[in-house]
């Protein structure tokens, strides 16, 4: 991968966010969600297949605090983004459960586990998603795989997801029942943007210029990795 060169970690950070806006926040998906151009069939198949990556999420965190340091100023972070997905101990704060509420509002015609697992075949896209975040963590460094989960996805979580967020409330997607958007608002406004900073209090440490080389390579990686995800799901449902 080609690298521009970094003086400041920022300037990494504004990288890997031009990266997120072209492929994703202005993508394909994103941009039909929000202009109300999907109907309430394609946003059942998004939420069916969705699910998929978000109950996937804690093993990815798993993947990372195995790729860390025993040290806790590198575990710590990532634990305690998987205790958020855990509702911080409390069964009803689950995350699996807070995407239970939204899945079953947009195809509650599909049966779910007691496991929240809808009973439905899983697509390509999320699949692969999920596969290559878990690939790329088993050899990472404790460098990589920390900008892995911070650079290429909690950088930018809390924007994606309030922008989902806003775009299921669209009238076009709330004709025939109201659709729960709880999953997508708690984590825009709270959960996301503080994931994000707590890596980036580690990663900040590191402004040796082939450090900020490699986080970026990493972000990268797993950012272009989502927004391929992203397109996968637009390229299944229209």
């Amino acid at each position: 991968m080609e690298t521009p060169g970094f003086r400041t970690y920022e300037e990494v950070e504004q990288a890997v966010m031009q990266k997120v806006r072209e492929r994703i926040i202005e993508g394909r998906f994103l941009t039909a969600l929000l202009k109300g151009e999907f109907s309430e069939a394609q946003i059942r198949e998004f939420a069916l297949q969705y699910s998929y990556y978000s109950r996937n999420f804690p093993r990815i965190l798993g993947a990372a605090i195995a790729a860390m340091e025993p040290i806790d100023k590198w575990w710590v972070p990532i634990a305690d983004n998987l205790w958020d997905e855990a509702g911080r101990g409390n069964p009803k704060g689950y995350h699996s459960r807070l995407y239970r509420s939204f899945l079953e509002s947009a195809a509650p015609d599909v049966k779910i586990s007691d496991e929240h697992v809808p009973d439905y075949p899983v697509a390509p896209a999320p699949k692969q998603a999920v596969e290559t975040f878990l690939h790329f963590l088993q050899t990472a460094t404790p460098l990589e795989a920390m900008a892995a989960v911070g650079l290429g996805s909690e950088l930018f979580a809390g924007e994606v997801m309030g922008l989902i967020g806003k775009g299921l409330r669209h009238p076009n997607y709330n004709q025939t029942r109201r659709l729960n958007v709880a999953f997508w608002v708690v984590h825009a406004d709270d959960h996301e943007p503080r994931h994000y900073q707590l890596c980036k209090d580690i990663l900040v440490q590191y402004q040796d210029p082939q450090d900020l080389q490699t986080m970026y390579r990493a972000g990268v990686t797993i950012a272009m990795s989502e927004a391929d995800f992203y397109d996968g799901i637009y390229d299944s449902i229209v």
